[in-house]
């Protein structure tokens, strides 16, 4: 290897570590007060009252009540913070894979809700819809994915749980040791996908996804304006995508049925590379996590958006 060609190589590899780097800062920012929180609630025998309180829903998709606190950490702050819950409970339980499975899934549909409906709303998509769309879309298909995995005998194994779980009796030091392991592992989780992503760029899936996607998705309420950047959200995530739609809808080359229509796809299924590969990471299987999601996604805004036609229409024949 001649010396231009290693001075690319290392110059690749130091943009990934600072990437790394600051992808994890912004990370620790959130995962470390949730991490100290989650040890007061355990300190405090308050995470067997809060898991009472969630039980219900988590029951109804088939899943422990402690995991509740792993998703509604996810929706109040990001799927890390979320992921950083998931390290110290998991160990605890005896989990399958379809139960990982299913937590990734309402994950991906609803998590960081404070950042992205704002978003969302900045964008022009009226707010409670959306939040009532992600909300209810997580917990019907996390319910449909853990029917069909129970009905069909698929992902029942006992899952592997990589995060290190934490003794009892352990004193504070001990416990932060191992939850900087934890910590460490999901760096290099963060280091390992920021990798692949590049590579899917170099090689051109990403490119091949959005082609994929952009002749679909007018078919589901956006026209030409709307679905190439809605491509975007949905493979990039939703941040990209939400604020494409907000300098489009400053153009005025956006209609507002467009701009729900966009943010509602994007709410359901978007990060379909990078958050799909995080919550992989940790267990979640492809079939549940990424194509189940699409075509759910797909079914329910179909739905949606011939449903508020024909309210439309409706509409139109009584003031005629």
């Amino acid at each position: 290897m001649d010396k231009e060609n290693r001075e690319g190589v290392l110059g690749a590899f130091l943009s990934l570590v600072a990437e790394t780097w600051l992808t994890s800062w912004g990370l620790f920012k959130i995962t470390v007060p949730v991490l100290i929180v989650t040890k007061i609630l355990e300190e405090l025998g308050l995470i067997s009252y809060l898991s009472v309180l969630l039980e219900p829903v988590m029951n109804f998709i088939g899943l422990p009540g402690p995991l509740g606190l792993v998703w509604a950490t996810a929706m109040l702050t990001s799927l890390y913070g979320g992921i950083a819950v998931f390290a110290v409970l998991a160990p605890g339980l005896d989990l399958t894979v379809a139960q990982i499975t299913v937590l990734c899934s309402a994950m991906l549909i609803a998590h960081s809700l404070p950042v992205e409906l704002s978003v969302s709303k900045k964008a022009g998509a009226n707010l409670i819809p959306i939040a009532l769309l992600r909300l209810g879309g997580a917990v019907a298909y996390s319910f449909l994915l853990n029917t069909a995995c129970l009905e069909l005998d698929l992902w029942q194994k006992k899952a592997v749980i990589f995060f290190k779980a934490a003794a009892e009796d352990l004193s504070i030091l001990q416990w932060c040791a191992e939850q900087l392991q934890n910590l460490g592992l999901i760096v290099l989780i963060i280091f390992a996908i920021l990798i692949i992503m590049r590579l899917l760029k170099v090689i051109g899936v990403l490119g091949l996804l959005e082609r994929i996607l952009a002749p679909v998705l007018p078919v589901f309420g956006m026209g030409r304006h709307a679905a190439p950047v809605t491509v975007v959200g949905m493979v990039m995530g939703l941040s990209y995508g939400g604020a494409l739609i907000i300098r489009e809808t400053s153009k005025g080359k956006m209609a507002r049925e467009e701009v729900f229509n966009s943010m509602a796809m994007m709410g359901l299924c978007h990060g379909l590379v990078e958050d799909t590969l995080l919550m992989a990471a940790i267990g979640g299987k492809l079939g549940g996590i990424l194509w189940g999601r699409i075509l759910f996604s797909l079914v329910t805004i179909f739905f949606i958006v011939r449903f508020v036609r024909f309210l439309a229409a409706r509409r139109l024949q009584r003031q005629s």
